[in-house]
């Protein structure tokens, strides 16, 4: 019976760490970065529009068409987002195909991309005052950085339709390309 009356502490100390844990790993409900997060949930769908690239290159002539397909994943604590030359086969043998996870990290909303160029920047967004545009700031870089990694990433929220994308890559020798993407919902 001793025993019983010793569990019973231990188990309700149990739940109260747990619960401790899970109140301290996400945000509060309301947080800055859970409206991000939320305002970021709304692009769910396949996008297409025109890209421009700055400075101009060869492989991105005026009028190229990209796609982006966004989804929220894991339970809803997750968004995947996934980018592609608009008609081009999902062959990452010849084709670019990055890959963006945003995930809520504590009080901030963090934007893991995976590169074509085998690297991953991790960035950390901040939603503007009137809600419409999200901007994510580099923090750190995993993987090599010999061609180069993803920097900095604007998404600006036009309507439930039409959103712009603007991502800086910064070459070896810190020189910016900036590509602008201006995307229409498909679905």
């Amino acid at each position: 019976m001793k025993s019983h009356r010793l569990m019973l502490p231990l188990i309700a100390l149990s739940f109260v760490a747990a619960a401790f844990a899970q109140s301290t790993a996400s945000p509060a409900i309301g947080s800055e970065a859970q409206k991000t997060f939320d305002a970021m949930k709304t692009l769910a769908g396949t996008w297409q529009g025109s890209i421009t690239v700055d400075p101009p290159r060869e492989d991105v002539k005026p009028g190229t068409l990209g796609q982006i397909t966004m989804r929220v994943t894991s339970r809803g604590n997750a968004i995947v987002h996934e980018m592609q030359e608009a008609g081009t086969p999902l062959d990452a043998t010849k084709y670019d195909h990055p890959v963006t996870m945003l995930y809520l990290d504590g009080d901030h909303l963090t934007l893991v991309h995976y590169c074509d160029a085998g690297n991953r920047p991790r960035m950390v967004g901040n939603l503007s005052p009137d809600g419409k545009k999200v901007e994510f700031e580099f923090v750190d870089l995993s993987g090599g950085n010999e061609y180069g990694h993803m920097y900095h990433a604007v998404f600006t929220l036009i309507d439930a339709n039409h959103h712009i994308e603007d991502w800086t890559y910064m070459m070896p020798g810190d020189k910016a390309m900036r590509a602008h993407m201006d995307l229409h919902r498909m679905d």
